[in-house]
């Protein structure tokens, strides 16, 4: 009986030794699923909260990839061309036209404004409304008198250009008051042309520029007459006037004839 019961006695510390490490093992994977379960979804919480600014700055980078809607068209493109002729002032000329459904107007910059003017630097166009501008270049003459070196330069000018509501008078301060409306419309660069080798450029910048003083005559020139103008209620200003001096000669027949 006693070796019995040391047996049992020592049996059941074993189970009871076999049986704590699983206990407590048990506490133990419970307790770090549980907190690996805690940690996971506080990363997708995480993951689902939008960071605003991220998405931002995100939405910058495309739309900064994404190519800008031209409001003008430009002929010729992305140069101007003048004449090498040093120690002159040039003329180069370009056309612009609002190719937008609203009024818009543009301006132009420049890297060399001392040298350089536009007529006009300005102005403000219709939907399909086109002008030809002329801008005026002083040449220097080039180093060492080197006719090569002196047909590089490194001058560029710019349009830019912003959307306005109908029509307005132009004035530079428009470009001030919106500046996060006004678009680049393009860098034009400064191109010489040889004026002893006739070329199509030299040729397309003369006519342009014949243009561009025909439409300046055009514009100094008082408007034609174009007959009576209706006025008023349906009034036309000559037969008005027939009219008054026919009264004002009836009355002072009336007057004679009662004397």
């Amino acid at each position: 009986m006693a070796v019995t019961s040391e047996r049992s006695l020592s049996e059941g510390k074993v189970w009871s030794l076999c049986r704590m490490p699983f206990w407590h093992s048990s506490n133990a994977d419970g307790s770090s699923s549980s907190s690996s379960s805690l940690s996971v979804h506080h990363q997708n919480q995480l993951v689902d909260q939008p960071d605003v600014h991220s998405l931002t700055l995100v939405s910058s980078v495309a739309k900064s990839f994404l190519p800008t809607r031209r409001r003008l068209s430009l002929d010729p493109p992305n140069k101007l061309y003048f004449p090498y002729e040093p120690g002159k002032q040039v003329k180069s000329a370009i056309r612009i036209k609002n190719i937008s459904k609203s009024h818009v107007a543009f301006k132009f910059q420049t890297t060399a404004p001392k040298s350089c003017y536009m007529r006009p630097p300005g102005e403000i166009l219709a939907p399909g409304e086109s002008l030809i501008a002329t801008v005026f270049k002083f040449v220097e003459h080039p180093e060492n008198d080197e006719k090569i070196q002196g047909l590089k330069t490194r001058v560029k000018f710019k349009i830019m250009s912003l959307r306005v509501k109908g029509e307005m008078d132009y004035v530079p301060e428009l470009f001030d008051e919106q500046r996060d409306q006004v678009t680049e419309e393009q860098i034009l660069r400064v191109v010489f042309l040889d004026t002893e080798r006739p070329c199509p450029a030299l040729e397309k910048l003369n006519r342009q520029l014949a243009e561009a003083e025909a439409e300046l005559e055009a514009c100094k020139k008082p408007p034609e007459d174009t007959g009576p103008r209706i006025v008023g209620e349906g009034l036309i200003i000559d037969e008005w006037k027939e009219r008054r001096e026919r009264y004002l000669a009836r009355q002072q027949v009336e007057g004679v004839d009662s004397v």
